[in-house]
């Protein structure tokens, strides 16, 4: 908990005696490590439905006026990979006139950079503090939503090269992804928004600003991630039909070998038969006789084959 412009540390009891003159000041909690209903509690001032909200577990991005005071809910990356949760961690955030109380339960990378501008006295008001979390949180995520973007470039400009399973893996990865980002961002430019254009006193016009700039680039965002979305689904379809296209390829090949085969096995059973009468039986050049015509059969009807492009492209 700090002063915006002393930037300096006060105590629990400090920040919930605080009455509105009193300089800005934010509190914290993590959701694991404190007991963050007890400290979220002691601030009398919150609405007993802005409590329950800011301790849930399981939220998605909003913003929700109530009184004074405002509820925001925002997501961003994680500082740890946790393949058993959301691909974004939220943070919960409760603001009124002069105070901020936030909760998370798991790090949020955009966190220590807000913290380190609050220590350094840039943050002064809770708007301040809303603003820079909200582009600390966008900064974040737009390289990560381009390397999905140019990930998949590379992919598309290689189809043809390869189709192995590997590729397939790598589209439906970026095509999970990409859901699973646009899942929070989307709502999130609308949470922005509303609060960007909410009728508080505690935001400047330079702090609606930043947010509305925001909003505007999780909306960019957004637009971004379904962009990709449905092209790897496309790319998807595309690596399935040239897998399709290989094997009917093949099968191909495969019958082609077979018909040519197919006389030529008629004739060596005809001839092959334990019976008598059949012609030039005793000949010293019947067997490789026989091997010429079927030799001359195969590349008739190969000969045939090619004439009638069976075997083109």
């Amino acid at each position: 908990m700090s002063d915006g412009i002393r930037a300096r540390e006060i105590t629990l009891d400090a920040f919930c005696a605080q009455t509105g003159d009193a300089p800005f000041s934010w509190v914290h909690a993590d959701g694991w490590k404190e007991d963050a209903r007890a400290v979220a509690s002691r601030c009398d001032h919150m609405p007993e439905a802005a409590l329950s909200a800011l301790l849930a577990q399981e939220t998605r991005p909003r913003c929700t006026i109530m009184g004074g005071g405002a509820l925001v809910n925002l997501r961003g990356l994680s500082t740890m990979d946790d393949p058993t949760g959301d691909a974004l961690v939220s943070i919960r955030l409760w603001a009124e006139h002069a105070r901020v109380i936030s909760v998370s339960y798991r790090p949020l990378a955009a966190l220590d950079p807000v913290i380190a501008c609050m220590l350094a006295g840039k943050i002064h008001d809770p708007g301040d503090l809303i603003a820079e979390l909200s582009r600390q949180i966008t900064e974040a995520l737009d390289p990560e939503v381009a390397e999905l973007g140019d990930s998949l470039d590379e992919i598309e400009s290689g189809m043809g090269e390869s189709t192995a399973a590997e590729v397939r893996r790598q589209v439906s990865g970026i095509r999970a992804t990409a859901i699973s980002y646009r899942r929070f961002i989307a709502p999130q430019r609308q949470a922005l928004e509303r609060l960007s254009l909410a009728e508080t006193v505690w935001l400047e016009p330079d702090d609606r600003l930043h947010l509305q700039e925001a909003a505007d680039r999780c909306a960019r965002m957004a637009e971004e991630l379904e962009a990709v979305r449905e092209r790897s689904a496309l790319a998807h379809e595309e690596l399935t039909d040239l897998r399709a296209e290989q094997m009917n390829r093949q099968a191909l090949i495969i019958s082609i070998v077979a018909l040519v085969f197919l006389p030529l096995t008629f004739l060596t059973g005809l001839l092959g038969m334990n019976v008598d009468g059949i012609p030039y039986a005793h000949e010293p050049w019947a067997f490789w006789g026989v091997v010429g015509v079927c030799a001359l059969m195969a590349v008739a009807i190969s000969g045939w084959f090619v004439a009638t492009h069976w075997l083109r492209r």
